[in-house]
C-alpha cells in the first residue's frame, strides 16, 4: 500500500501543478477578451482568432484543471442522502461511484476524443470562420484533460482504500479554505511585489 500512496501523491503533486498553472489562463482570456472588446469598440476591428483564443481558452481552463478540481474535492455534489451516513459508508460510497462511474466515463471520452484529434492533426483542419484558429490544440485538450481525470481519479481510489485501512486520515477533509479566486488574487499580488522588489 505504501508504494500505491507515493503513486498517489505523485499524482496529485501533477495535478496541483497543473492546476495552478490553469489558474494563470483565467487572468489570460480575461485580458485577452476586454483587449478585443476595446479594439473592436474603438476601432471597429474584430478578429475571430481572438474570440476562438478564448474558447480555446476556456476549454483548456474547464478540461485540463478537471484533475484539480478532483483532487481539492470541488466537483459539485449533489448531498442529499450522503452526509446522514458515517464517514466510512460516505468513503464506500466513493469508491463505488469512482469505480463504476468515474474512471470508466473518464477513460471512454478520453479515448473516443484521441482519434478526433488524430484526424484534426493530420489533416490540419482549421476553423471554417474566416482567420479562424486551426483546430487540434482544441481536441488535443480532450484526451489530455480525461487522462488527468483518470489519473486523479486513481489517487483518490487509492486514498479511500488507504482510509479505510486506517493508514491515513480522511481524504475527503477540505484541503483548504480560500477558493481558487483568492488563490489567484495571491499569486497576482505576490508576482506584482516580487516585480516591484527587483526593480
Amino acid at each position: 500500500m505504501e508504494l500505491l500512496l507515493r503513486i498517489s501523491r505523485a499524482i496529485d503533486a501533477l495535478n496541483e501543478r497543473v492546476g495552478r498553472t490553469v489558474l494563470w489562463l483565467v487572468l489570460v482570456a480575461v485580458l485577452i477578451s476586454a483587449a478585443n472588446a476595446v479594439v473592436r469598440k474603438v476601432f471597429s476591428v474584430s478578429s475571430n482568432a481572438f474570440l476562438e483564443v478564448q474558447w480555446y481558452l476556456f476549454s483548456a481552463i474547464f478540461l485540463l484543471a478537471s484533475g484539480y478540481t478532483l483532487l481539492r474535492n470541488e466537483h459539485v455534489r449533489i448531498d442529499v442522502v450522503l452526509h446522514r451516513f458515517s464517514k466510512r459508508t460516505q468513503i464506500w460510497i466513493d469508491v463505488f461511484g469512482i469505480v463504476v462511474f468515474l474512471l470508466p466515463a473518464a477513460a471512454l471520452i478520453g479515448s473516443l476524443a484521441w482519434p478526433l484529434f488524430v484526424k484534426a492533426y493530420v489533416s490540419g483542419e482549421m476553423s471554417e470562420n474566416a482567420g479562424g484558429l486551426i483546430r487540434w490544440p482544441a481536441y488535443l485538450l480532450m484526451p489530455i484533460g480525461f487522462f488527468l481525470l483518470v489519473l486523479q481519479g486513481i489517487s483518490e481510489l487509492i486514498k479511500r482504500v488507504a482510509f479505510l485501512q486506517g493508514l491515513i486520515p480522511d481524504p475527503t477533509a477540505r484541503k483548504q479554505q480560500k477558493t481558487a479566486e483568492e488563490e489567484l488574487a495571491e499569486a497576482i499580488k505576490a508576482e506584482a511585489e516580487a516585480a516591484g522588489r527587483a526593480k
